[in-house]
């Protein structure tokens, strides 16, 4: 927690906007879902796989045509993590990322047994990607653009 003045260059943080169209989103809509930056490193790559433009400080629109590509890349990212059977496996998986390590970081800031409580992390991270497909889906279904914008 921070009990600080800070500015937008300290923010590290994923605003998930389903509000706009193709030209114009909501910026900090009601509506809107946000990812503390270490953790959406680890499913950035399927964002990034989904759209070869993906930009990480800046805003990344998913419309009809590539919200579907990205829904299979959280599908695949799934799947991975569903197989996880071991704390090794979880830590191998992690530092197998681009900045996975700032997640495990992160781990080690909030809870020093946290190799320990690894089946508890793996399962929030599992629960998050469903959550990122769940969104996917409601851009489908309501034919919505999905907005990705970092801070």
């Amino acid at each position: 927690m921070r009990i600080e003045l800070f500015n937008s260059d300290n923010l590290n943080i994923i605003e998930l906007n389903t509000t706009g169209d193709n030209e114009i989103y909501i910026k900090g809509d009601s509506e809107s879902k946000y990812v503390e930056g270490e953790v959406f490193n680890i499913f950035a790559k399927c964002f990034e796989n989904a759209e070869k433009l993906y930009e990480f400080f800046g805003s990344t629109k998913y419309n009809s045509r590539k919200i579907v590509p990205l829904r299979n890349e959280l599908l695949i990212k799934l799947n991975l993590l569903e197989k996880i059977d071991s704390c090794d496996a979880f830590i191998n998986h992690i530092n197998q990322i681009f900045l996975g390590q700032e997640f495990i970081d992160e781990l080690c800031k909030e809870d020093v047994d946290w190799k320990q409580n690894w089946k508890f992390y793996l399962k929030k991270l599992i629960e998050l990607n469903q959550d990122l497909i769940s969104i996917t889906d409601k851009c489908i279904e309501e034919e919505r653009v999905l907005w990705v914008i970092g801070y």
